[in-house]
């Protein structure tokens, strides 16, 4: 059985850093010029980003950097610069989605490898075979294929690597040829500026052209999301991914999302595919751990089912969904916490740490670190003392005070607890 490659989203130096920790065999970032996350200009600038790549391959992984917006006449000089500057920080590859650009970074920086968008939209081995002819040595496959499709591709090109994306938010249009944004608020979605309008609620009318009378189509009190799509789940399918040794990549999305996103769904396909290969596959553990992040609910798309099979892969409820945990403080250096949430000593927190790490148990005059039945380790505060010597009866988001543990945690440590009603 192959083992794939596990892709994870590097929205910052610090969700890179996670990532990396969590287990993942690659990242993908941006600075937010020519990409379709421009709020990456807000989180990566070019000396940040270049220390990115750095620690990837510090880490023995791989940065693939993403230019995948569909530029205009107007930017094409500064798109020339912008692949010559990305490309001496010795990225392992180019995220691209057309086929100009692709020519454009191939006569640039024709050493690094192009991995073609899903946002070209390739389904089947002609469209493949064309761009790997034009230099893509991978093809992120369209959200909407299928396994089998991805079995023919790899049987019909074995030297075309395919990436297919495992887990994260999907577009109402799929692949993300959307126009929806530019329609409503003039954010062009193709160019990285999305403003999620699918997302939101919307009340459906009727009109008779007759006297003009208008009626309201109330499905509920709070209106319809009717283009609202559930978030990709493939974990429960990894073990017949990876059978077929058709897929050489499997990708997390992770367009603004949190740290622990970055970590948990990370730690849980890392868990997934060395399991997968080890035969002692479980989707259960995979699943509760996805189930911990906020979600829009979950779906498993479209590539062991055809669209028109399908009819659960929208919520028409809500935009999103609580997890079954609350992360309530993350440790950076392992040495103390920021809290996300709320931390006091009147309940015990969960350690939710990088895959492999050890955790020794200790209780001393700041708390407890302990073993439970459950397999997990948890951590009770005696007191909240700062590192500056402060003391504290709780500490709640927004407090900048880094508190002391009871004792060194792996680094990029999280503290969560599960959401009881009434607590």
């Amino acid at each position: 059985m192959k083992k794939p490659e596990l892709l994870s989203p590097a929205g910052n130096l610090t969700k890179l850093q996670i990532a990396l920790a969590y287990g993942a065999d690659a990242v993908y970032a941006s600075v937010g010029n020519f990409s379709l996350r421009q709020r990456s200009a807000k989180e990566f600038d070019l000396e940040s980003f270049e220390e990115g790549v750095r620690l990837a391959h510090k880490s023995g992984a791989k940065f693939y950097a993403t230019i995948n917006g569909f530029p205009y006449n107007t930017q094409l000089d500064n798109l020339k610069k912008h692949i010559k500057t990305i490309s001496e920080f010795g990225v392992d590859a180019f995220i691209i989605a057309t086929p100009g650009v692709m020519k454009l970074a191939k006569e640039i920086a024709p050493n690094i490898e192009i991995h073609l968008s899903t946002q070209a939209n390739v389904m089947n081995y002609l469209d493949a075979q064309i761009y790997h002819e034009m230099g893509a040595s991978r093809i992120v496959a369209a959200r909407e294929m299928s396994l089998k499709d991805a079995v023919l591709i790899k049987e019909m090109i074995p030297s075309l690597e395919l990436e297919i994306f495992c887990h994260g938010s999907m577009c109402f249009a799929y692949s993300g040829r959307c126009l929806v944004s530019a329609v409503q608020s003039g954010r062009l979605s193709n160019r990285g500026s999305c403003a999620n309008d699918c997302r939101f609620n919307y009340e459906l009318y009727a009109k008779s052209p007759e006297n003009g009378a208008l009626f309201r189509l109330e499905e509920d009190e709070y209106g319809t999301h009717i283009m609202n799509s559930k978030d990709l789940n493939l974990s429960k399918h990894i073990e017949r991914i990876l059978q077929t040794g058709a897929v050489d990549s499997l990708k997390i999305e992770g367009r603004t999302k949190s740290e622990y996103y970055a970590a948990c769904a990370t730690k849980a396909y890392r868990m997934a595919i060395d399991d997968a290969i080890a035969g002692k596959f479980n989707p259960e553990i995979y699943a509760a751990e996805l189930n911990t992040l906020k979600n829009r609910g979950f779906s498993d798309g479209y590539l062991i089912h055809k669209p028109y099979e399908r009819d659960d892969t929208q919520n028409h409820t809500t935009s999103i969904e609580e997890g079954t945990h609350q992360v309530h403080a993350i440790s950076l250096d392992g040495k103390s916490f920021k809290t996300k949430f709320k931390i006091d000593t009147k309940y015990e927190y969960e350690i939710f740490a990088p895959v492999n790490a050890v955790i020794d148990s200790v209780e001393n005059e700041i708390g407890a670190i302990y073993k439970k039945d459950d397999n997990k380790y948890y951590v009770k505060f005696k007191k909240l003392v700062s590192t500056k010597g402060k003391e504290f009866d709780e500490i709640h988001s927004g407090n900048e005070n880094e508190i002391n543990l009871p004792a060194n945690l792996p680094e990029f440590s999280f503290l969560r607890k599960e959401i009881i009603e009434g607590e």
